[in-house]
């Protein structure tokens, strides 16, 4: 399983949680409540996750909400990730290589 990178980059007007993933990192943003912008980031996970299997660890310093926010909102998506990678399995839907 491969380990990804999550980090929280904190701006003047908004927070994001900022996912490691390929060439472009996806982006939720912590202080709008859109969840268009969640759900548009999980699907794009769910197509990465087809390749393989992959956790995130986030890498932040600060000790504040934004931190323990996503703390516990990467230990559920982990944990989805995970489940989710087993049904693809389940039903042949990953990538051969």
């Amino acid at each position: 399983m491969e380990t990804k990178k999550a980090t929280i980059k904190r701006e003047d007007a908004n927070t994001y949680l900022v996912l490691e993933v390929g060439e472009a990192p996806f982006q939720i943003i912590l202080t709008d409540d859109n969840p268009n912008n969640v759900k548009m980031v999980f699907n794009s996970l769910l197509k990465e996750l087809k390749k393989g299997l992959f956790e995130f660890n986030l890498e932040d310093e600060s000790q504040d909400l934004y931190n323990n926010i996503c703390t516990e909102y990467l230990t559920q998506l982990n944990s989805e990730l995970k489940a989710i990678y087993d049904e693809l399995i389940d039903y042949e839907l990953v990538d051969s290589e």
